[in-house]
């Protein structure tokens, strides 16, 4: 059995993870990378492995960071299966498709332009190549047992963290190998707590916030206080967030705040065709979640949906009091992108991010406190405002993945840390070793693992 990490180790996206097991390859979430430049330009690389020699490829869940690089894949040669749930798939179906066509506007905005590197500038994938993805996806429900390969099977468990996100167990005679993709925490007011870890033998589990503890203030108020501080001086509160997860999350807060009067009743715009798609599969997916019928109508209700690119042009010219709720959540395209350019500028305003910002994005950079950001080739000054929620991470922090793994009933034989930050992954290897007295390790990119002996895969 070997195990390759050709993505989110060292860094908190790309995750792609390849278990072979005699014969038989499965490639396990295969994410876009996002943030840092040089992270970037390994999306534009050849797939570290051969796509068409793939047996099968397992998705956790819908985020790009996991899923983001299969129409890549399938461009290169893959036919399938892709399995993931069935939620995943529906949301799969706007994520990849919108992934393209945002990338197709920016190469078109560059080159009308003039202001990308490259002539002509090219998008990393087009439509067609998401289409292409979406046509070898293979819904599975919780209960199945996927027979990949004579005695190798796969099997899904609830990781909570986004509808239909899980952890995927994969069963052969060479051992039980789990990998946790992003696990939610059991606290969430969206989604329901995660499953308790099935018995593995190795482990490949998240570190997002693998050197945090979540504070213990409440999103509700939270999010109140800096709300009614933006509209007490006229000022339109831009909302970065993922159109997936966390803008159903925003909605249900602010239905629930306006509500019983915590915040005034100011027009809330969610500026995301996707977001608004993805709101209609969380009510279809109402046992997933949390949420009752009725407090998935107040969410549904609580924001003016804007899908025509017209009125989102006209949401720019915004005066007075306002909530706009636009992708990307780090800021790092669509159209939140043309909102930071409108609003950033004026001081009454406000920027509101909700969720971990990735080190070399435009999210990271202003809450880092940049006075200036580039959009467009343009440094715009940033006046407004910017804060950042600490209490709507969908990630489990340091103590609860600790608690997580401690739930399944006999400690793995080996754990390995991915998908964090440098700091966050090597915190988080110490806890694990303290608690559960087990090897523990933080793989480097590139690296392949076979039976207990390092292997350089290059």
């Amino acid at each position: 059995m070997k195990l390759g990490f050709y993505g989110g180790a060292g860094t908190v996206t790309g995750s792609k993870y390849l278990l072979e097991v005699g014969s038989t390859r499965i490639l396990v979430d295969c994410g876009l990378f996002q943030g840092l430049k040089r992270l970037r330009e390994r999306n534009w690389q050849p797939p570290p492995f051969d796509p068409k020699a793939l047996d099968a490829v397992i998705l956790t869940h819908a985020h790009l960071d996991h899923s983001g690089y299969l129409p890549l894949v399938a461009r290169a040669g893959f036919r399938g299966p892709v399995y993931c749930t069935a939620a995943t798939e529906k949301l799969l179906g706007i994520l990849l498709p919108d992934s393209a066509h945002l990338q197709e506007e920016e190469a078109r905005f560059a080159n009308r332009h003039s202001f990308s590197k490259h002539s002509p500038a090219l998008p990393l994938y087009t439509q067609d190549d998401a289409a292409a993805a979406l046509k070898i996806l293979r819904p599975v429900d919780w209960a199945d047992r996927i027979a990949i390969a004579p005695q190798v099977a796969a099997s899904f468990s609830p990781a909570g963290h986004l509808l239909g996100a899980a952890s995927v167990l994969i069963e052969s005679p060479s051992g039980r190998v789990l990998f946790s993709g992003d696990v939610g925490r059991p606290d969430d007011p969206l989604m329901r707590e995660p499953a308790p870890p099935p018995r593995a033998d190795w482990v490949v589990i998240e570190s997002t916030y693998g050197n945090r503890r979540h504070p213990a203030n409440d999103a509700e108020t939270e999010l109140a206080t800096a709300v009614n501080r933006a509209v007490a001086r006229g000022g339109v509160v831009i909302v970065p967030a993922f159109a997936i997860g966390r803008a159903q999350l925003l909605l249900h807060l602010i239905a629930r705040l306006k509500a019983r009067g915590a915040i005034p009743d100011v027009p809330v715009f969610l500026n995301s065709p996707m977001a608004t798609d993805a709101t209609r599969i969380y009510h279809e997916h109402r046992l997933e979640h949390r949420l009752t019928e009725s407090e998935c109508k107040a969410m549904y209700t609580a924001a003016r949906f804007v899908n025509s690119v017209e009125e989102s042009k006209s949401l720019n010219e915004s005066r007075g009091p306002a909530v706009i709720v636009s992708a990307s959540g780090m800021a790092t395209g669509g159209r939140v992108i043309h909102h930071l350019k409108a609003f950033a500028p004026d001081a009454r305003n406000m920027i509101l991010f909700t969720g971990f910002q990735a080190p070399g994005t435009r999210g990271a950079a202003l809450v880092g406190g940049a006075d200036t950001i580039r959009i467009h080739g343009e440094w715009i000054p940033v006046r407004a405002e910017v804060v950042q929620l600490e209490g709507t991470s969908a990630h489990a922090d340091r103590g609860q993945l600790v608690a997580w793994l401690k739930g399944m009933k006999k400690p793995p034989q080996r754990v390995f840390v991915t998908h964090g930050e440098p700091a966050a992954a090597d915190m988080l290897r110490q806890y694990l070793r303290r608690d559960i007295a087990t090897d523990v390790t933080v793989p480097e990119h590139g690296e392949v693992i076979q039976n207990e002996a390092w292997l350089d895969a290059k």
